[in-house]
Protein backbone atom coordinates (compact mmCIF):
# COMPACT_ATOMS: atom_id res chain seq x y z
CA UNK A 1 0.00 0.00 0.00
CA UNK A 2 1.71 3.73 -0.44
CA UNK A 3 1.99 6.16 1.55
CA UNK A 4 0.01 8.93 1.33
CA UNK A 5 1.38 12.30 -0.21
CA UNK A 6 2.41 15.19 1.27
CA UNK A 7 -0.84 17.08 0.28
CA UNK A 8 -3.06 13.80 1.33
CA UNK A 9 -1.81 13.84 4.52
CA UNK A 10 -2.46 18.07 5.33
CA UNK A 11 -5.72 17.01 3.74
CA UNK A 12 -6.35 14.57 6.19
CA UNK A 13 -5.14 16.81 9.06
CA UNK A 14 -7.39 19.82 8.23
CA UNK A 15 -10.59 17.37 7.79
CA UNK A 16 -9.81 15.85 11.86
CA UNK A 17 -9.05 19.54 12.91
CA UNK A 18 -12.38 20.53 10.96
CA UNK A 19 -14.39 17.85 12.32
CA UNK A 20 -12.94 18.21 15.96
CA UNK A 21 -13.75 22.06 15.84
CA UNK A 22 -16.97 21.44 14.53
CA UNK A 23 -18.32 19.43 17.64
CA UNK A 24 -16.20 21.82 20.30
CA UNK A 25 -18.04 25.27 19.01
CA UNK A 26 -21.61 23.47 18.42
CA UNK A 27 -20.75 21.97 21.67
CA UNK A 28 -19.28 25.06 23.95
CA UNK A 29 -20.02 27.87 21.33
CA UNK A 30 -17.38 29.86 20.28
CA UNK A 31 -15.73 31.50 23.25
CA UNK A 32 -15.57 28.53 25.30
CA UNK A 33 -14.02 26.61 22.22
CA UNK A 34 -10.01 26.33 23.17
CA UNK A 35 -7.49 25.89 20.14
CA UNK A 36 -5.43 23.60 22.60
CA UNK A 37 -8.41 21.24 23.57
CA UNK A 38 -9.00 21.27 19.90
CA UNK A 39 -5.97 20.49 18.57
CA UNK A 40 -5.31 17.61 21.79
CA UNK A 41 -8.82 15.83 21.45
CA UNK A 42 -7.64 16.06 17.19
CA UNK A 43 -4.65 14.41 18.17
CA UNK A 44 -2.52 17.03 16.97
CA UNK A 45 -0.43 19.91 18.46
CA UNK A 46 -1.77 23.19 18.38
CA UNK A 47 0.90 24.37 15.36
CA UNK A 48 -1.13 21.91 12.94
CA UNK A 49 -3.70 23.86 14.11
CA UNK A 50 -2.02 27.20 12.79
CA UNK A 51 -0.83 25.45 9.67
CA UNK A 52 -4.04 25.03 8.21
CA UNK A 53 -6.24 28.05 9.96
CA UNK A 54 -4.45 31.49 10.51
CA UNK A 55 -6.45 31.71 14.25
CA UNK A 56 -9.63 30.60 15.91
CA UNK A 57 -12.25 32.88 13.36
CA UNK A 58 -10.62 31.09 10.52
CA UNK A 59 -11.39 27.86 11.96
CA UNK A 60 -14.73 28.73 12.95
CA UNK A 61 -15.61 30.47 9.12
CA UNK A 62 -14.56 27.01 7.80
CA UNK A 63 -16.96 25.06 10.41
CA UNK A 64 -20.14 27.42 9.80
CA UNK A 65 -19.04 27.50 5.88
CA UNK A 66 -19.17 23.65 6.22
CA UNK A 67 -22.53 23.26 7.95
CA UNK A 68 -24.11 26.15 5.84
CA UNK A 69 -22.75 23.89 2.84
CA UNK A 70 -24.47 20.67 4.12
CA UNK A 71 -27.72 22.34 5.23
CA UNK A 72 -27.92 24.17 1.52
CA UNK A 73 -27.53 20.40 -0.08
CA UNK A 74 -30.05 19.22 2.59
CA UNK A 75 -32.21 21.94 0.61
CA UNK A 76 -31.30 21.25 -2.64
CA UNK A 77 -31.94 17.40 -2.49
CA UNK A 78 -35.43 17.70 -0.62
CA UNK A 79 -36.30 19.86 -3.29
CA UNK A 80 -35.35 18.09 -6.25
CA UNK A 81 -37.07 14.87 -5.23
CA UNK A 82 -40.27 15.76 -5.17
CA UNK A 83 -42.46 14.03 -7.98
CA UNK A 84 -45.55 17.31 -7.24
CA UNK A 85 -44.63 21.06 -6.09
CA UNK A 86 -46.73 20.10 -3.09
CA UNK A 87 -44.64 17.12 -2.48
CA UNK A 88 -41.40 19.35 -2.29
CA UNK A 89 -43.17 21.81 -0.09
CA UNK A 90 -44.64 19.06 2.00
CA UNK A 91 -40.56 17.46 2.15
CA UNK A 92 -39.30 20.89 2.73
CA UNK A 93 -41.44 21.81 5.31
CA UNK A 94 -40.85 18.39 7.22
CA UNK A 95 -36.56 19.24 6.74
CA UNK A 96 -37.65 23.12 8.62
CA UNK A 97 -39.15 21.14 11.54
CA UNK A 98 -36.15 19.35 11.71
CA UNK A 99 -33.36 21.99 11.44
CA UNK A 100 -34.64 24.96 11.85
CA UNK A 101 -33.60 26.42 15.14
CA UNK A 102 -30.99 23.84 15.59
CA UNK A 103 -29.79 24.91 18.77
CA UNK A 104 -26.61 24.27 18.79
CA UNK A 105 -25.77 25.64 15.16
CA UNK A 106 -28.64 28.47 15.64
CA UNK A 107 -26.41 29.56 18.82
CA UNK A 108 -23.15 29.23 17.46
CA UNK A 109 -24.20 31.62 14.50
CA UNK A 110 -25.56 34.27 16.63
CA UNK A 111 -23.06 34.36 19.08
CA UNK A 112 -19.92 34.46 16.18
CA UNK A 113 -22.28 36.76 14.61
CA UNK A 114 -22.10 39.23 17.22
CA UNK A 115 -18.30 38.97 17.10
CA UNK A 116 -19.14 41.26 13.82
CA UNK A 117 -19.65 44.87 15.89
CA UNK A 118 -16.11 45.40 16.42
CA UNK A 119 -14.25 43.39 13.71
CA UNK A 120 -15.09 44.44 10.01
CA UNK A 121 -13.67 41.48 8.43
CA UNK A 122 -16.31 38.73 10.13
CA UNK A 123 -18.79 41.40 9.16
CA UNK A 124 -17.46 41.57 5.54
CA UNK A 125 -17.29 37.59 5.38
CA UNK A 126 -20.71 36.60 7.44
CA UNK A 127 -22.12 39.08 4.35
CA UNK A 128 -20.25 37.51 1.35
CA UNK A 129 -21.78 33.96 2.83
CA UNK A 130 -25.16 35.66 3.50
CA UNK A 131 -25.30 36.64 -0.33
CA UNK A 132 -24.23 33.25 -1.12
CA UNK A 133 -27.09 31.38 0.55
CA UNK A 134 -29.51 34.01 -1.02
CA UNK A 135 -28.13 33.63 -4.24
CA UNK A 136 -28.31 29.53 -3.85
CA UNK A 137 -32.01 30.11 -2.31
CA UNK A 138 -32.66 32.28 -5.94
CA UNK A 139 -31.56 29.67 -7.61
CA UNK A 140 -33.80 27.38 -6.23
CA UNK A 141 -36.94 29.25 -6.55
CA UNK A 142 -36.10 29.54 -10.10
CA UNK A 143 -35.52 25.86 -10.66
CA UNK A 144 -38.87 25.06 -9.06
CA UNK A 145 -40.53 28.01 -10.86
CA UNK A 146 -39.43 26.16 -14.29
CA UNK A 147 -39.88 22.35 -13.67
CA UNK A 148 -43.21 22.40 -12.27
CA UNK A 149 -44.69 25.56 -14.56
CA UNK A 150 -44.99 28.27 -12.01
CA UNK A 151 -44.83 32.05 -11.39
CA UNK A 152 -43.37 33.30 -8.30
CA UNK A 153 -45.22 35.78 -6.55
CA UNK A 154 -41.86 38.30 -6.23
CA UNK A 155 -38.70 38.31 -8.05
CA UNK A 156 -36.29 34.94 -6.97
CA UNK A 157 -34.10 37.37 -5.72
CA UNK A 158 -36.39 39.52 -3.39
CA UNK A 159 -37.67 36.09 -2.54
CA UNK A 160 -34.57 34.90 -1.03
CA UNK A 161 -33.59 37.54 0.91
CA UNK A 162 -37.13 36.98 2.90
CA UNK A 163 -37.15 33.08 3.04
CA UNK A 164 -33.75 34.06 4.81
CA UNK A 165 -34.37 36.28 7.00
CA UNK A 166 -37.49 34.42 7.73
CA UNK A 167 -35.62 31.20 8.54
CA UNK A 168 -33.08 32.97 10.75
CA UNK A 169 -35.73 34.55 12.67
CA UNK A 170 -37.58 31.51 13.27
CA UNK A 171 -34.34 29.18 13.94
CA UNK A 172 -33.88 32.07 16.59
CA UNK A 173 -37.22 31.99 18.06
CA UNK A 174 -37.02 28.13 18.46
CA UNK A 175 -33.61 27.93 19.45
CA UNK A 176 -35.15 29.24 22.26
CA UNK A 177 -38.74 27.94 22.04
CA UNK A 178 -38.42 24.74 20.30
CA UNK A 179 -41.87 24.11 20.60
CA UNK A 180 -42.20 27.08 18.24
CA UNK A 181 -43.87 25.74 14.42
CA UNK A 182 -41.49 26.20 11.68
CA UNK A 183 -45.21 26.08 9.31
CA UNK A 184 -44.76 29.74 9.09
CA UNK A 185 -41.59 29.08 6.84
CA UNK A 186 -43.21 26.62 4.43
CA UNK A 187 -46.50 28.68 4.52
CA UNK A 188 -44.32 31.63 2.77
CA UNK A 189 -43.04 28.96 0.25
CA UNK A 190 -46.27 27.85 -0.61
CA UNK A 191 -47.79 31.13 -1.13
CA UNK A 192 -44.50 32.24 -3.13
CA UNK A 193 -45.35 30.06 -5.82
CA UNK A 194 -48.26 30.05 -8.31
CA UNK A 195 -49.29 27.67 -10.89
CA UNK A 196 -48.96 29.82 -14.71
CA UNK A 197 -52.23 30.52 -16.09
Amino acid sequence: MARPTRQETQARTREDLLATAAEHFLERGYAAASLDQIAEDAGYSKGAVYSNFRNKDELCFAVLDRIRAERMGEIAATLAAGASLDDVVTAFGAWAERTIGDRRWTLLEIEFSVRSRHNEEIRSRIAAGAEGVRTLIAELIRSLADRYDVTPTMDPGQASAMLLGLGIGLGLQRAISPELSAAALTDAVRALMRPRR
